[in-house]
């Protein structure tokens, strides 16, 4: 196997789970409740946001609550879900998730969703799957700006640059690219071509911790060392 990053951060929603019919199904009979209609197209949008920015747009919608009232209804709705439908990991997450504990990686999950959600998850996985969970209530500006992916490296004292992140959404990928994390892109519910990906996946199944060592190895730091070698060679 080749060099590993320092450590893996993980998005969830769409990533690590696929929650995001949930909180669709939690949005549109919300929406509807005041008299709004939700479509699917205006649900997309809400992929991958902070929950803040989200609940602003219902509002907008016609959802007269105040931001934490819309924050809470819809943990709580999305949480209910979980209880009653189970907890739907996306194809490859949780044995990739294994492969890179095996390796002695270091993993965090980087969520919008408020932490007491995030713990619920993390609680149904049977083996020690996170070192660090850095959620939508821990940071004051959410995905898309880099702050959730550069406190989840600063918390776990690892340059971002010597860490992958994985994600599925356009607001996440961004920005765990402008945080200077080498990022992979696991398209789900929205295309993510041409938004900064440094590798993109259809899926994550039969991947494991050497396939995202591979990655690292070309756009990490030794990968980006050789490159900038290369240049010096050729000047």
């Amino acid at each position: 196997m080749t060099q590993l990053p320092a450590a893996v951060l993980w998005d969830m929603d769409g990533t690590l789970v696929d929650t995001e019919p949930y909180w669709m199904a939690a949005e549109t009979p919300l929406v509807e409740s005041f008299g709004g209609t939700w479509t699917h197209e205006q649900a997309l949008t809400l992929v991958g946001r902070g929950l803040e920015d989200s609940a602003r747009i219902l509002q907008s919608a016609g959802v007269a609550m105040g931001v934490t009232e819309i924050i809470d209804h819809l943990t709580e709705e999305v949480r209910r879900q979980l209880v009653t439908e189970g907890v739907p990991f996306r194809p490859g997450a949780r044995e990739l998730l294994k492969s890179l504990r095996a390796s002695g990686l270091r993993t965090a999950l980087v969520t919008m969703s408020m932490r007491r959600m995030a713990e619920d998850i993390v609680a149904l996985i049977d083996f020690p799957a996170f070192d660090l969970i850095v959620a939508g209530d821990d940071v004051e500006r959410p995905k898309p700006h880099p702050d959730p992916y550069l406190q989840a490296s600063r918390q776990l004292g690892v340059d971002p640059a010597s860490v992958v992140a994985l994600e599925d959404s356009p607001t996440g990928l961004r920005s765990a690219v402008a945080a200077g994390v080498v990022t992979i892109g696991i398209p789900h519910i929205v295309a993510l071509d041409g938004l900064g990906a440094h590798e993109l996946w259809p899926t994550l199944s039969d991947r494991t911790a050497a396939d995202v060592a591979d990655v690292f190895a070309v756009h990490g730091t030794a990968g980006r060392r050789d490159e900038v070698a290369a240049s010096e060679a050729q000047a």
